[in-house]
C-alpha cells in the first residue's frame, strides 16, 4: 500500500519557489503551480508517494526544509529581479563585426 501526502503552500511568486524546489525533488515527488490568474501569485502543490509511513515522513520533513530555503531564495531574489532590459554599454572596445583579430 502506498502512502501519500499533498502539501499546498501559497506564495507571491509561486513559480520561482517551485523552480527553486525542483532540483531537490525525488522520483516520488511532483510539484506543480496553480495560479489564480496573476502572473506570480499562486499555490505550489507537491505530491509525495512513498511505500512506507516512515519513508513518507522522512521525505515530507526534507521537503519542508527545502521549501523553507526556496522561500528564502525567492524572497531574496525578488527585490533584484527586473523585467526591463538593461543597457550595459559596449561589451568590447573592438568592432568585432568587421575585424576579429587585433594586433597591438
Amino acid at each position: 500500500m502506498s502512502r501519500r501526502a499533498t502539501i499546498r503552500t501559497d506564495h507571491d511568486d509561486a513559480t520561482l519557489v517551485a523552480r527553486a524546489l525542483d532540483p531537490d525533488n525525488t522520483d516520488e515527488m511532483t510539484t506543480t503551480v496553480e495560479c489564480d490568474g496573476n502572473d506570480r501569485t499562486g499555490t505550489v502543490v507537491t505530491r509525495i508517494d512513498r511505500e512506507t509511513t516512515s519513508g513518507l515522513q522522512s521525505t515530507v520533513d526534507d521537503y519542508v526544509v527545502n521549501l523553507t530555503v526556496a522561500i528564502d531564495v525567492a524572497s531574496q531574489a525578488r527585490p533584484v529581479q527586473d523585467d526591463r532590459p538593461t543597457d550595459t554599454g559596449p561589451v568590447s572596445d573592438y568592432d568585432t563585426d568587421s575585424d576579429t583579430t587585433h594586433n597591438e
